[in-house]
Parts: structure tokens; C-alpha cells; sequence
């Protein structure tokens, strides 16, 4: 019986470490997300989206499907800086649904000369080839 509890005790430490480590993944994409968009750069902030014609992205106007349609959607909707703003993001959850995917709920904040915008998202993650890529993105 010490054996097992010992084993137990083990992996619960293994399982919760890599949580942690990908959590951290996922807050670190998010991180890179804000400090691109920030720095003008939405070539950059598309980076950590999934670069293919599966992505999904759902706006105020509807759904759109792939990365470069997604790409040029926010270049057209932002096509400056001063449209760009400063983002920021507050995370309200962050849910691990398996070893593949994470679902992550939050608020996005643009502060801007030309008048503030902010809303929420949900955000569906998947580990690709051992990095974690936006797959689905609603954002309101």
C-alpha cells in the first residue's frame, strides 16, 4: 500500500508540472499576442494562430476560415497604429481539455486615440507538433 500511495504521489507530481508548464505556454503566447500587437506588428501577432485554411476566426462580422483571410481581415480593420491602439488581455479562465487542447476565456482592451474599444474572447488551443497554436478564436 506505501508503494502505491508513493506512486500516486509521484505522478499527481509529474501531471500537475506539465499543467503548469503548458499554462505557462499558453500565457506566453498570449504575452507574445499583446507585445506584437503593441509594437505595430500584426504579421507578428498572427504568428501564434494556426497557419492554416482550418483556422477560425468569429468577429462582429461573421465567421472566417483561414489564416490569411484572418490576416488580412485585421489589416484591413487596423490598417495603422493609431487604429492598433494598445491591447491588453485579462485571462478569466484558462481549462486544460486534454493533453491537446486548452479553451481559454478573457476580456481584450484596445486603449486608443481614436476611441477605446474592449470585449471578450474564447480562445480554442492545440498543441501542434509541440507548440501551441490559436485554432479557433471568437472574439466580441
Amino acid at each position: 500500500m506505501k508503494n502505491f500511495l508513493l506512486f500516486l504521489f509521484i505522478m499527481s507530481g509529474f501531471c500537475c508540472t506539465a499543467q503548469s508548464k503548458d499554462e505557462s505556454a499558453i500565457r506566453e503566447l498570449l504575452n507574445e499576442q499583446t507585445q506584437a500587437w503593441n509594437q505595430g506588428s500584426i504579421e507578428r501577432f498572427m504568428n501564434t494562430y494556426w497557419e492554416n485554411d482550418s483556422l477560425m476566426f468569429i468577429g462582429k462580422n461573421g465567421v472566417t476560415h483561414g489564416w490569411l483571410n484572418t490576416l488580412n481581415n485585421y489589416k484591413r480593420n487596423y490598417p495603422d497604429t493609431a487604429a492598433m491602439g494598445k491591447l491588453s488581455f485579462t485571462i478569466l479562465t484558462l481549462r486544460q481539455l486534454s493533453a491537446e487542447y486548452f479553451y481559454v476565456v478573457g476580456k481584450w482592451h484596445l486603449q486608443r486615440s481614436i476611441g477605446n474599444l474592449s470585449g471578450h474572447y474564447d480562445l480554442l488551443l492545440r498543441k501542434i507538433k509541440g507548440r501551441w497554436v490559436i485554432i479557433a478564436d471568437h472574439s466580441s
